[in-house]
């Protein structure tokens, strides 16, 4: 989970214009998790959550922004593209886990299996995402139902877009040998 954050975040301190709303919002994260763990309220956790989601947010604008901007891939491309996707998952997860804890119980596992409820939100974001939809996680509230199909409709739009963007800075290595 950590490694497309870390990707994303070396990445970005490469592009100097997002260094620092970067650092701000890392900042604001580990400011909203310190702040929660001393005041355990819905309130601060779903803050938390919140900022979260922005700051995966940013880092999938900045980094589809210098993946558009490429005028040749390389295979540092190819990894931006793959850690955007598990940000996008990462991104609807925090809001999936945001909306838990403001409005409990939106998304339900229909079997009877006992699991930790942020690997059953993360699961469910990755199934949304890759639009599998094994059925076994369901939204049950209107919010969840829709951000579940807005998650959907950006996943097909991102591979859609990045696979074209792909393909049209292509640009065939040539053999000297």
């Amino acid at each position: 989970m950590f490694a497309p954050l870390l990707l994303a975040t070396v990445r970005m301190a490469q592009i100097k214009v997002w260094g620092w709303p970067t650092v701000l919002l890392m900042t604001a994260v580990m400011i909203s998790t310190a702040v929660r763990t001393l005041f355990p309220s819905r309130m601060f956790i779903g803050l938390k959550w919140g900022v979260l989601a922005a700051f995966c947010g940013l880092r999938v604008m900045v980094l589809f922004s210098y993946l558009k901007s490429a005028r040749t891939i390389d295979d540092g491309h190819l990894y931006t593209a793959v850690s955007i996707y598990l940000l996008l998952g990462m991104q609807w997860f925090a809001l999936y886990s945001a909306i838990n804890v403001l409005s409990p119980g939106p998304i339900q596992r229909s079997a009877s299996v006992a699991a930790d409820r942020h690997a059953e939100l993360l699961y469910f974001s990755l199934v949304t995402l890759s639009t599998i939809g094994y059925g076994d996680v369901v939204p049950l509230h209107g919010e969840a139902r829709m951000l579940a199909a807005l998650e959907g409709i950006a996943s097909v739009l991102y591979i859609a877009i990045t696979v074209a963007l792909l393909v049209s800075a292509y640009r065939p290595r040539s053999n000297s040998a």
